[in-house]
């Protein structure tokens, strides 16, 4: 067969490093934007208009529908358009919307903007990032995946507090006003000084290193994200490894849209107070980002099926933990397995993909899994919050969890590299 003898390019800097941090830049503002500031904003609304946080919630949920369900037309776009193009006109949309917020005066005008947000944000957003990195690298995708991965969980930590502060200096209105202008500038920066769609674009190569192949003895081929050849959408689908591969993703978004609903009201239920149960989410953030970082730089030596398990073994222990256990310091140990596992299964998905096929199909694959997850995530929430109301307790809802994470990891072990 044939393998490849390295050579590195000389002269112009590889310019992959900018476009990765172009992608790094409209994941962290525009994903803490839409996702991480409407916690903020909640009880406020709230409070002003005299709404329930329950009818104001409905908001988000609108929004992450129609961010997700569509990425099939987001993956059309981005392959007629380009990724560039995308992220420049979502986001610059996704600007229009957010300042709209500053005029809202009925609950309708906040679910029609969010439904509008998600939708822009969708075709400048996850696909069209993920998609641009995964052109840029190959031999280093799955760090430049989990940098990619760790900026959205730094949207987590900052901009909660940034906002409540914006809030309380210039009121909520007017700081819609300062977050749309952050969105412009993001995706101008981004999408028009950083950003190309591909490194041929620029008479580059990925990670700025060439290969010449090399014969070897024959050995049976497989066709993979490093090969060039595109394949059918037919063919994607025929073999189990982009079923198993949409199998761990759901069990794992079942998991962390369970999570990140329930867990704060779980450890107040089992009597920890309102301020270390919040900890508890924070501290699942920091590690997330470790997380994601870990299984990139991991994922340069070790098999990608081996780390995606140990994600989801960590997950299946974290939950044991939290169904047996009252002691703060093991709930923070749970808290820290959990956060692992979400960075590093969160940043997996991207990373199987571009390892598995060609270039010229990320998209495509990306875009028919990413409804499923986040619809996942959306029915797990309200499934979870159903079995409570009619058990009064979470312990079965996490009993069926704990089975659901383990089946993904039997999943994320199996999903090998798809045969020609």
């Amino acid at each position: 067969m044939k393998s490849d003898r390295i050579i590195r390019t000389k002269g112009e800097a590889f310019h992959g490093w900018f476009v990765l941090v172009g992608a790094m830049l409209i994941t962290f503002i525009v994903g803490g934007t839409f996702v991480n500031t409407f916690g903020v904003l909640l009880p406020v609304i709230s409070h002003e208009f005299g709404w329930s946080r329950a009818t104001v919630s409905m908001a988000l949920s609108l929004g992450m529908i129609a961010f997700g369900v569509p990425s099939p037309l987001y993956g059309f776009l981005n392959n007629r358009l380009g990724p560039r193009f995308s992220i420049i006109l979502g986001n610059l949309l996704a600007a229009l919307g957010i300042a709209a917020i500053y005029l809202v005066q009925e609950i309708w005008h906040i679910y029609l903007l969010y439904i509008f947000i998600g939708i822009v944000s969708g075709l400048g957003g996850y696909i069209a990032t993920s998609t641009v990195v995964n052109n840029w690298f190959v031999k280093k995708r799955s760090l430049a995946m989990g940098i990619l991965t760790a900026s959205a969980g730094m949207g987590g930590l900052v901009y909660p507090p940034v906002v409540t502060a914006l809030i309380r200096a210039i009121g909520w209105r007017e700081s819609w006003l300062v977050l749309a202008a952050m969105v412009v500038i993001s995706a101008v920066v981004a999408g028009v000084v950083l950003v190309r769609n591909k490194p041929e674009d620029m008479g580059q190569v990925p990670d700025g290193i060439r290969t010449e192949p090399v014969i070897e003895r024959e050995k049976p081929a497989l066709r993979t994200g490093d090969e060039p050849a595109a394949w059918k959408m037919t063919q994607l689908l025929k073999g189990p490894t982009i079923w198993l591969i949409l199998a761990f993703v759901v069990a794992n978004a079942l998991t962390m849209g369970t999570m990140m609903t329930h867990q704060i009201a779980y450890l107040q239920d089992i009597g920890f107070n309102p301020m270390t149960a919040a900890t508890t989410m924070s501290l699942m953030s920091i590690f997330s980002l470790l997380g994601s970082l870990a299984f990139g730089t991991l994922a340069l030596r070790i098999n990608i099926r081996y780390l995606a398990s140990a994600g989801f073994l960590c997950q299946v222990v974290s939950i044991i933990i939290l169904l047996t256990t009252r002691n703060l310091g093991l709930i923070f140990v749970y808290a820290i397995l959990m956060g692992i596992s979400s960075g590093a299964l969160f940043t997996a998905m991207p990373t199987f993909v571009g390892n598995y096929y060609p270039r010229e199909r990320y998209t495509q694959v990306t875009s028919m899994i990413l409804p499923f997850h986040v619809s996942a995530q959306a029915v797990a929430a309200a499934a979870v919050g159903a079995v409570y109301d009619i058990t009064g307790e979470y312990i079965l809802a996490f009993y069926i969890l704990s089975a659901f994470t383990l089946i993904g990891l039997v999943c994320a072990f199996s999903a090998r590299p798809p045969k020609s």
